[in-house]
Protein backbone atom coordinates (compact mmCIF):
# COMPACT_ATOMS: atom_id res chain seq x y z
CA UNK A 1 0.00 0.00 0.00
CA UNK A 2 1.71 3.58 1.07
CA UNK A 3 5.43 4.11 0.91
CA UNK A 4 6.83 4.89 4.51
CA UNK A 5 8.65 7.92 5.31
CA UNK A 6 12.66 7.96 4.53
CA UNK A 7 12.90 8.50 8.90
CA UNK A 8 11.52 5.21 9.65
CA UNK A 9 13.67 3.33 11.74
CA UNK A 10 14.14 -0.26 11.38
CA UNK A 11 10.74 -2.30 13.31
CA UNK A 12 12.68 -3.86 16.36
CA UNK A 13 12.36 -3.41 20.19
CA UNK A 14 9.71 -1.20 20.61
CA UNK A 15 9.14 -0.04 17.39
CA UNK A 16 7.47 -3.55 16.34
CA UNK A 17 4.47 -2.33 18.58
CA UNK A 18 4.19 0.55 15.87
CA UNK A 19 4.98 -1.28 13.05
CA UNK A 20 2.22 -4.15 14.06
CA UNK A 21 -0.60 -1.28 14.41
CA UNK A 22 0.58 0.40 10.84
CA UNK A 23 0.07 -3.10 9.36
CA UNK A 24 -3.37 -2.93 10.24
CA UNK A 25 -3.80 0.80 9.35
CA UNK A 26 -2.68 -0.57 6.37
CA UNK A 27 -6.12 -2.12 5.51
CA UNK A 28 -7.29 1.28 4.64
CA UNK A 29 -3.92 2.52 3.06
CA UNK A 30 -2.94 4.57 6.42
CA UNK A 31 0.55 4.40 7.52
CA UNK A 32 -0.26 5.40 10.99
CA UNK A 33 -0.68 2.90 13.90
CA UNK A 34 -2.83 5.00 15.99
CA UNK A 35 -5.65 4.44 13.00
CA UNK A 36 -4.50 1.00 13.47
CA UNK A 37 -5.29 0.80 17.29
CA UNK A 38 -8.58 2.53 16.86
CA UNK A 39 -9.31 0.00 14.12
CA UNK A 40 -8.29 -2.78 16.58
CA UNK A 41 -11.19 -1.16 19.16
CA UNK A 42 -13.58 -0.53 16.64
CA UNK A 43 -13.16 -4.93 15.82
CA UNK A 44 -13.09 -5.52 19.45
CA UNK A 45 -16.63 -3.75 20.49
CA UNK A 46 -18.07 -6.15 17.58
CA UNK A 47 -16.05 -9.54 17.86
CA UNK A 48 -12.52 -9.73 20.38
CA UNK A 49 -11.79 -13.25 18.71
CA UNK A 50 -11.85 -11.79 15.72
CA UNK A 51 -9.74 -8.30 16.85
CA UNK A 52 -6.84 -11.06 18.43
CA UNK A 53 -6.37 -12.45 15.57
CA UNK A 54 -6.31 -9.31 13.32
CA UNK A 55 -3.08 -8.56 15.99
CA UNK A 56 -2.02 -11.70 15.92
CA UNK A 57 -1.89 -11.92 11.92
CA UNK A 58 -0.21 -8.47 12.08
CA UNK A 59 2.54 -9.28 13.99
CA UNK A 60 3.43 -12.65 12.69
CA UNK A 61 3.80 -10.42 9.52
CA UNK A 62 5.68 -8.44 10.75
CA UNK A 63 7.90 -10.70 12.41
CA UNK A 64 8.54 -12.55 9.35
CA UNK A 65 9.65 -9.59 7.62
CA UNK A 66 11.71 -8.49 10.25
CA UNK A 67 13.10 -12.31 10.34
CA UNK A 68 13.41 -12.89 6.41
CA UNK A 69 14.76 -9.13 6.44
CA UNK A 70 12.55 -7.70 3.94
CA UNK A 71 13.04 -3.69 3.23
CA UNK A 72 13.03 -2.34 6.47
CA UNK A 73 11.27 1.71 5.97
CA UNK A 74 8.54 -1.34 4.19
CA UNK A 75 8.42 -3.21 7.09
CA UNK A 76 8.11 -0.35 9.45
CA UNK A 77 5.18 1.34 7.88
CA UNK A 78 3.12 -1.42 8.02
CA UNK A 79 3.27 -3.28 4.12
CA UNK A 80 3.98 -6.47 5.34
CA UNK A 81 1.08 -6.20 8.07
CA UNK A 82 -1.70 -5.86 6.42
CA UNK A 83 -2.14 -9.10 4.17
CA UNK A 84 -1.41 -10.97 7.29
CA UNK A 85 -3.95 -8.88 9.68
CA UNK A 86 -6.45 -9.92 7.40
CA UNK A 87 -5.44 -13.21 7.45
CA UNK A 88 -5.67 -13.49 10.49
CA UNK A 89 -9.19 -11.59 11.32
CA UNK A 90 -10.83 -13.85 8.18
CA UNK A 91 -9.75 -17.05 10.05
CA UNK A 92 -11.94 -16.61 12.92
CA UNK A 93 -14.75 -15.08 10.74
CA UNK A 94 -15.27 -18.06 9.20
CA UNK A 95 -14.57 -20.71 11.34
CA UNK A 96 -14.03 -20.83 15.95
CA UNK A 97 -11.65 -20.95 17.32
CA UNK A 98 -9.93 -24.39 17.77
CA UNK A 99 -6.84 -26.12 16.84
CA UNK A 100 -7.03 -26.38 13.21
CA UNK A 101 -8.41 -22.73 12.71
CA UNK A 102 -5.74 -21.78 15.05
CA UNK A 103 -2.78 -23.94 13.16
CA UNK A 104 -4.65 -22.25 9.44
CA UNK A 105 -4.11 -18.67 10.98
CA UNK A 106 -0.64 -19.03 12.25
CA UNK A 107 0.61 -20.38 8.83
CA UNK A 108 -1.74 -18.31 6.33
CA UNK A 109 -0.15 -15.37 8.36
CA UNK A 110 3.08 -16.34 7.82
CA UNK A 111 2.92 -17.03 4.20
CA UNK A 112 0.96 -13.89 3.75
CA UNK A 113 3.99 -11.65 4.57
CA UNK A 114 6.88 -13.42 1.98
CA UNK A 115 4.13 -13.85 -0.75
CA UNK A 116 3.06 -10.18 -0.52
CA UNK A 117 7.46 -9.42 -0.97
CA UNK A 118 7.14 -11.90 -3.89
CA UNK A 119 4.44 -10.45 -6.15
CA UNK A 120 5.44 -6.72 -5.15
CA UNK A 121 8.50 -7.34 -6.58
CA UNK A 122 7.63 -9.18 -9.95
CA UNK A 123 4.29 -7.70 -11.01
CA UNK A 124 4.29 -4.09 -12.71
CA UNK A 125 1.05 -2.59 -11.03
CA UNK A 126 -0.18 -3.05 -7.39
CA UNK A 127 -0.66 -6.06 -5.67
CA UNK A 128 -3.18 -4.62 -3.01
CA UNK A 129 -5.36 -7.19 -1.05
CA UNK A 130 -4.26 -10.30 -3.46
CA UNK A 131 -1.80 -11.87 -1.28
CA UNK A 132 -4.78 -12.07 1.41
CA UNK A 133 -7.66 -12.87 -0.81
CA UNK A 134 -4.96 -16.08 -2.58
CA UNK A 135 -4.03 -17.41 0.84
CA UNK A 136 -7.85 -16.82 2.81
CA UNK A 137 -9.53 -18.89 -0.13
CA UNK A 138 -6.63 -21.71 0.27
CA UNK A 139 -7.47 -21.46 3.95
CA UNK A 140 -11.68 -21.59 3.35
CA UNK A 141 -11.73 -24.35 1.71
CA UNK A 142 -9.00 -26.40 3.70
CA UNK A 143 -10.58 -25.67 6.58
CA UNK A 144 -14.02 -27.65 5.63
CA UNK A 145 -11.82 -30.12 4.58
CA UNK A 146 -10.18 -30.55 7.84
CA UNK A 147 -13.28 -30.31 9.80
CA UNK A 148 -13.04 -26.63 11.24
CA UNK A 149 -15.59 -25.74 13.08
CA UNK A 150 -17.84 -23.22 11.00
CA UNK A 151 -19.09 -19.89 12.78
CA UNK A 152 -22.55 -19.09 13.23
CA UNK A 153 -23.87 -16.28 10.44
CA UNK A 154 -26.61 -15.24 13.11
CA UNK A 155 -24.26 -14.00 16.08
CA UNK A 156 -24.77 -10.20 16.08
CA UNK A 157 -21.83 -7.71 16.86
CA UNK A 158 -20.76 -8.22 20.93
CA UNK A 159 -21.59 -4.57 21.27
CA UNK A 160 -25.72 -3.68 19.72
CA UNK A 161 -26.27 -0.91 17.08
CA UNK A 162 -27.70 1.59 17.52
CA UNK A 163 -31.21 2.46 16.69
CA UNK A 164 -30.36 4.99 13.40
CA UNK A 165 -31.97 5.26 10.46
CA UNK A 166 -31.52 2.20 7.29
CA UNK A 167 -29.42 4.68 5.11
CA UNK A 168 -26.46 5.57 8.26
CA UNK A 169 -26.97 1.88 9.19
CA UNK A 170 -25.59 0.10 5.97
CA UNK A 171 -23.06 2.84 5.25
CA UNK A 172 -21.85 2.29 8.29
CA UNK A 173 -21.83 -1.43 8.19
CA UNK A 174 -20.27 -0.87 4.35
CA UNK A 175 -16.82 0.52 6.17
CA UNK A 176 -16.70 -1.99 9.02
CA UNK A 177 -17.19 -5.15 6.35
CA UNK A 178 -13.94 -4.13 5.06
CA UNK A 179 -12.82 -6.34 8.17
CA UNK A 180 -15.68 -8.46 8.04
CA UNK A 181 -17.94 -6.35 11.39
CA UNK A 182 -21.39 -5.40 10.87
CA UNK A 183 -21.60 -2.93 13.40
CA UNK A 184 -22.29 1.18 13.47
CA UNK A 185 -19.56 1.38 16.29
CA UNK A 186 -17.10 -0.35 14.22
CA UNK A 187 -17.43 1.19 11.43
CA UNK A 188 -17.41 4.91 13.05
CA UNK A 189 -14.35 4.13 14.92
CA UNK A 190 -12.63 3.25 11.31
CA UNK A 191 -13.48 6.73 10.05
CA UNK A 192 -12.32 8.37 12.72
CA UNK A 193 -9.09 6.79 12.47
CA UNK A 194 -9.05 7.42 8.74
CA UNK A 195 -9.90 11.08 9.29
CA UNK A 196 -7.20 11.22 11.80
CA UNK A 197 -4.50 10.02 9.48
CA UNK A 198 -6.27 11.70 6.10
CA UNK A 199 -9.34 13.80 5.93
CA UNK A 200 -9.74 12.84 2.52
CA UNK A 201 -9.62 9.46 2.77
CA UNK A 202 -12.21 9.29 5.35
CA UNK A 203 -14.95 11.43 2.97
CA UNK A 204 -13.86 8.80 -0.22
CA UNK A 205 -14.38 5.90 2.23
CA UNK A 206 -18.21 7.25 3.55
CA UNK A 207 -18.99 7.98 0.01
CA UNK A 208 -17.52 4.93 -0.80
CA UNK A 209 -20.08 2.88 1.32
CA UNK A 210 -22.98 4.94 0.49
CA UNK A 211 -22.68 4.69 -2.75
CA UNK A 212 -22.13 0.66 -2.98
CA UNK A 213 -25.49 1.01 -1.09
CA UNK A 214 -27.15 2.99 -3.70
CA UNK A 215 -26.08 1.18 -6.70
CA UNK A 216 -26.80 -2.21 -4.94
CA UNK A 217 -30.06 -0.99 -4.83
CA UNK A 218 -30.71 -0.87 -8.29
CA UNK A 219 -32.47 -3.91 -9.36
CA UNK A 220 -33.94 -4.43 -5.60
CA UNK A 221 -37.52 -5.59 -5.01
CA UNK A 222 -39.21 -7.26 -2.22
CA UNK A 223 -38.60 -11.06 -3.44
CA UNK A 224 -34.98 -10.52 -4.55
CA UNK A 225 -32.48 -12.91 -2.92
CA UNK A 226 -28.49 -13.05 -3.72
CA UNK A 227 -25.16 -14.63 -2.12
CA UNK A 228 -23.72 -13.46 0.66
CA UNK A 229 -20.57 -12.41 -1.14
CA UNK A 230 -18.56 -13.84 2.58
CA UNK A 231 -20.36 -16.51 3.79
CA UNK A 232 -21.94 -17.37 0.30
CA UNK A 233 -25.51 -18.40 1.72
CA UNK A 234 -28.53 -16.68 -0.12
CA UNK A 235 -30.51 -14.54 1.67
CA UNK A 236 -32.95 -11.69 0.69
CA UNK A 237 -30.68 -9.01 -1.07
CA UNK A 238 -32.35 -6.11 1.44
CA UNK A 239 -30.59 -7.97 4.10
CA UNK A 240 -27.20 -8.23 2.31
CA UNK A 241 -27.00 -4.38 1.42
CA UNK A 242 -28.03 -3.41 5.01
CA UNK A 243 -25.53 -5.59 6.06
CA UNK A 244 -23.19 -3.05 3.85
CA UNK A 245 -21.95 -6.28 2.21
CA UNK A 246 -22.02 -3.76 -1.26
CA UNK A 247 -20.30 -0.82 -0.28
CA UNK A 248 -17.33 -2.38 1.61
CA UNK A 249 -14.79 -3.06 -1.53
CA UNK A 250 -16.49 0.18 -3.27
CA UNK A 251 -14.46 2.20 0.20
CA UNK A 252 -11.23 0.98 -1.17
CA UNK A 253 -11.46 1.39 -4.63
CA UNK A 254 -11.55 5.28 -4.68
CA UNK A 255 -8.83 5.52 -1.74
CA UNK A 256 -6.25 3.45 -4.01
CA UNK A 257 -7.29 5.39 -6.89
CA UNK A 258 -7.35 8.78 -5.17
CA UNK A 259 -3.58 7.82 -4.37
CA UNK A 260 -2.80 6.95 -7.92
CA UNK A 261 -4.37 10.12 -9.40
CA UNK A 262 -6.26 12.77 -7.71
CA UNK A 263 -8.74 12.86 -9.77
CA UNK A 264 -12.58 12.65 -9.32
CA UNK A 265 -13.40 10.33 -12.13
CA UNK A 266 -10.95 7.25 -11.65
CA UNK A 267 -12.01 7.28 -7.70
CA UNK A 268 -15.50 7.47 -8.74
CA UNK A 269 -15.06 5.12 -12.01
CA UNK A 270 -13.20 2.56 -9.74
CA UNK A 271 -16.24 2.77 -6.91
CA UNK A 272 -19.21 2.29 -9.47
CA UNK A 273 -17.28 -0.62 -10.76
CA UNK A 274 -16.82 -3.03 -7.53
CA UNK A 275 -20.40 -3.50 -7.12
CA UNK A 276 -21.40 -5.97 -9.99
CA UNK A 277 -18.46 -7.57 -9.26
CA UNK A 278 -19.54 -8.11 -5.85
CA UNK A 279 -22.38 -9.77 -6.97
CA UNK A 280 -20.76 -11.82 -9.90
CA UNK A 281 -17.78 -13.14 -7.84
CA UNK A 282 -19.80 -15.25 -4.90
CA UNK A 283 -21.41 -17.27 -8.13
CA UNK A 284 -17.87 -18.57 -8.67
CA UNK A 285 -18.45 -20.52 -5.29
CA UNK A 286 -15.29 -18.11 -3.94
CA UNK A 287 -15.88 -15.61 -1.35
CA UNK A 288 -15.77 -12.38 -2.76
CA UNK A 289 -13.35 -10.71 0.09
CA UNK A 290 -11.69 -7.61 -1.22
CA UNK A 291 -11.72 -9.18 -5.21
CA UNK A 292 -14.26 -6.75 -6.96
CA UNK A 293 -11.96 -3.20 -5.21
CA UNK A 294 -8.39 -5.17 -6.77
CA UNK A 295 -10.02 -5.99 -10.13
CA UNK A 296 -12.28 -2.55 -10.28
CA UNK A 297 -9.06 -0.87 -9.53
CA UNK A 298 -7.02 -2.86 -11.45
CA UNK A 299 -9.32 -2.03 -14.64
CA UNK A 300 -9.05 1.88 -14.28
CA UNK A 301 -5.34 1.58 -13.78
CA UNK A 302 -5.05 -0.19 -17.09
CA UNK A 303 -7.48 2.31 -18.61
CA UNK A 304 -5.23 5.14 -17.59
CA UNK A 305 -2.27 2.97 -18.96
CA UNK A 306 -3.84 2.78 -22.19
CA UNK A 307 -5.09 6.30 -22.09
CA UNK A 308 -1.42 7.23 -21.24
CA UNK A 309 -0.04 4.97 -24.31
CA UNK A 310 -2.14 5.72 -26.89
CA UNK A 311 -3.25 9.26 -25.79
CA UNK A 312 -0.89 10.79 -24.06
CA UNK A 313 1.06 12.77 -26.45
CA UNK A 314 -2.08 12.82 -29.20
CA UNK A 315 -1.29 16.35 -31.07
CA UNK A 316 -4.58 18.55 -30.82
CA UNK A 317 -6.60 19.66 -33.93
Amino acid sequence: MSKVDASVSNPIGPDIVTAIFRGIGQVFFQENAITGGLFTLGIALSSPVMALGLVIGSALGTVVACFLGFDRKETAGGIYGFNSALVGIATFFFFQPGVVSICLLIVGSILAAPLTRLMRSSVPFPTYTSPFILITWCLFFLGQSLGAASTDPSVGPLVANAPTGHVFESTMHGVGQVMFQASIWTGILFLVGIGISDWRHAAWVAAGAYVGMLVAGYHLTGAAKSLDPERLIERSMFTNISLGLYGYNATLAPVALFLWRRKLIPAILGMLLTVPLTEMVPYLGLPALTLPFVLATWLVLAFGWLEQKYLGDSPRS
